[in-house]
């Protein structure tokens, strides 16, 4: 019970500034805002306008439980917050930083400022890069603040997000299914396909009565003249 207490304590004495700003997945009409591994904030635009150029912003995700004691001095890149252990010796981790310059203020119009969480690939079991912005274990939830460093000292935090919950892929035995069994778009398919076998069928048949049909036979008559049947000629 006292833990949070004196985590404020030190917050303080670090001169450590709480900012309202609370991070929101981005409002843009890109869509895929979430993901089964992904989702998509809006960049911190606008919010660390009192820090130094070189000040550097984190994003710290964690898991719901990791909020209230979380440490803001324990720096980035300790196997205590590296993705590699994330969720389960690691409750929260730090990825996506870079210097205030990269989020300027006002943000240009038309320009798309978003950050895609879990994006990278590349480093999920690279233990060399505790930092990496890997795709998150499951569908959460999470929550997620921005935190300022300068150097290895905290100087900025925004407030924690409302939890996040990303999509979950659908099993197999959720598509509905029929008395008999089977899903119904099998059935369907197997109609459409039983329809499309007898238009086939029938055309064959028709093609084969077209061209197995006989010649008609044409007898032509002829009339036989014999020479006694000519008239005498005459002298």
């Amino acid at each position: 019970t006292m833990l949070p207490l004196l985590l404020l304590l030190l917050a303080a004495a670090h001169g450590l500034a709480n900012l309202t700003y609370v991070p929101t997945l981005a409002s843009t009409p890109l869509g895929g805002l979430t993901t089964t591994s992904t989702f998509v904030l809006e960049q911190p635009r606008c919010v660390f306008t009192q820090l130094q150029d070189d000040a550097v912003i984190w994003l710290v995700v964690a898991v719901p439980e990791a909020v209230e004691n979380f440490n803001n001095s324990m720096g980035p890149g300790t196997p205590h917050w590296a993705f590699q252990n994330f969720p389960t010796s690691a409750h929260a981790y730090m990825t996506l930083n870079t210097t205030i310059l990269n989020y300027p203020c006002p943000k240009p119009p038309g320009e798309i400022t978003v950050l895609r969480v879990g994006s990278e690939t590349s480093c999920i079991e690279d233990k060399t890069r505790p930092t990496c912005n890997g795709p998150l274990p499951g569908p959460g939830p999470y929550r997620v603040k921005f935190l300022a460093l300068d150097g290895s000292k905290p100087v900025a935090e925004t407030a924690w997000s409302e939890p996040i919950t990303l999509r979950t892929a659908q099993p197999l035995s959720s598509i509905p299914v029929m008395g008999s069994g089977h899903s119904a778009g099998m059935i369907a398919l197997t109609s459409i396909l039983s329809i499309l076998f007898a238009i086939l069928l029938a055309g064959l048949v028709a093609m084969l009565g077209f061209w197995g049909k006989p010649e008609a036979v044409t007898v032509r008559r002829y009339n036989t003249h014999h020479a006694y049947d000519q008239p005498a000629a005459r002298l």
